[in-house]
């Protein structure tokens, strides 16, 4: 199903700056509905350009809670400003909150917000740059093709073209102490349970084929109790609309993601935590070696002991994050690698 948790919850730890930003509330308007916003921007000089944080998957209440604060004043400190919104029907955005937003139509949300920091004239809007994690590795690489004047991307955990459920399952099984065999019979009765709901079935038929998934506690905790018949009928016309790639049987959340990505021309910093338990890591950087590499400037950088949210771990698995068994402390290199790269393309 589509899972994607990035665990917004741990970016509301920042690191404590003497960089001096401002900060600014700005609304933008998007498909008749007005989403909270607020800008940073670097006291006492002029902004180089302005980075738009894209969020992942989930609510957000990052305007009132200083999301990502540690992330922007870094970009602060390297003279750009930053741009932030809450989503749909949170914080103090109008709307409601849709958990199945494509992101065809979030990155129509992000060009929304370009547009709208262009009209207004906002001090270093000429040039615009995207910061995103996890789940705007799909959405960025999208913006970056419809509106052709992004100045660079710095992608965090980034995803491939795919649906990442699989591997996330898998792996937080595996360090949860389940031997191979039962992870193997665990995987393949969901991937049968994303064929059943693609394909119209029951939801007697999801439960037949799922019996050890099920009852499995991870998958339990992890979808706050199962599947229940009333959210399972109420996703699936979505579902059966979307593609599944026919050698995997994973859902395609951006079809022809290879060209899309293969189109960036401006530059990229891509970052990686290499214990990421939400996103196969290593298979990410083989398609932007494969895909961006030959076309624009590309770096990647990746942190030994660091989880999904590129803080320190000792696993990377969703009970640690849960559970706040983290010093909560960034991984060392991580801002650096964004400052010094920003430095770079000046």
């Amino acid at each position: 199903m589509k899972r994607i948790t990035t665990l917004l919850l741990l970016f509301l730890v920042g690191l404590v700056s003497k960089a001096q930003i401002k900060k600014e509330i700005l609304d933008f308007e998007f498909e008749g509905v007005t989403l909270n916003g607020v800008l940073n921007t670097p006291e006492n000089i002029d902004s180089k350009g302005i980075v738009l944080i894209v969020h992942g998957s989930g609510r957000t209440n990052a305007v009132a809670q200083e999301w990502y604060s540690d992330v922007r004043e870094t970009i602060g400190r390297s003279g750009y400003a930053t741009y932030m919104w809450d989503k749909m029907g949170c914080g103090k955005s109008g709307g409601t909150f849709n958990y199945n937003q494509s992101v065809q139509n979030s990155a129509l949300e992000v060009i929304a917000a370009i547009h709208s920091l262009k009209k207004k004239q906002t001090p270093g809007s000429d040039k615009i740059g995207l910061w995103g994690i996890s789940r705007a590795g799909w959405i960025n690489p999208i913006v970056i093709n419809q509106y052709r004047d992004i100045a660079f991307w710095i992608s965090v955990s980034g995803v491939d073209g795919k649906e990442n459920f699989k591997y996330l399952l898998q792996e937080n099984l595996r360090i949860n102490g389940l031997p191979k065999d039962s992870v193997d019979v665990i995987v393949g009765e969901w991937l049968e349970s994303v064929r059943i709901s693609h394909s119209g079935g029951s939801f007697k038929a999801y439960q037949d084929a799922t019996p050890n998934l099920g009852k499995n506690p991870f998958w339990l905790r992890f979808t706050q109790g199962g599947i229940t018949e009333e959210g399972y009928y109420a996703y699936q016309p979505t579902f059966m609309e979307e593609k599944l790639d026919e050698e995997t049987g994973l859902q395609v959340y951006v079809k022809d993601f290879d060209s899309i990505l293969s189109r960036i021309d401006c530059p990229v910093l891509a970052l990686f935590g290499e214990n990421d338990m939400n996103v196969d890591w290593q298979k990410t950087k083989a398609l932007y070696e494969r895909t961006l590499a030959p076309h624009t400037d590309l770096t990647i950088k990746s942190f030994p002991d660091c989880n999904h949210n590129l803080f320190e771990c000792k696993t990377g698995g969703f009970y640690e994050i849960q559970d706040s068994d983290l010093p909560f402390k960034r991984c060392e290199g991580f801002l650096h690698a964004m400052s010094d790269w920003l430095k770079e393309k000046e």
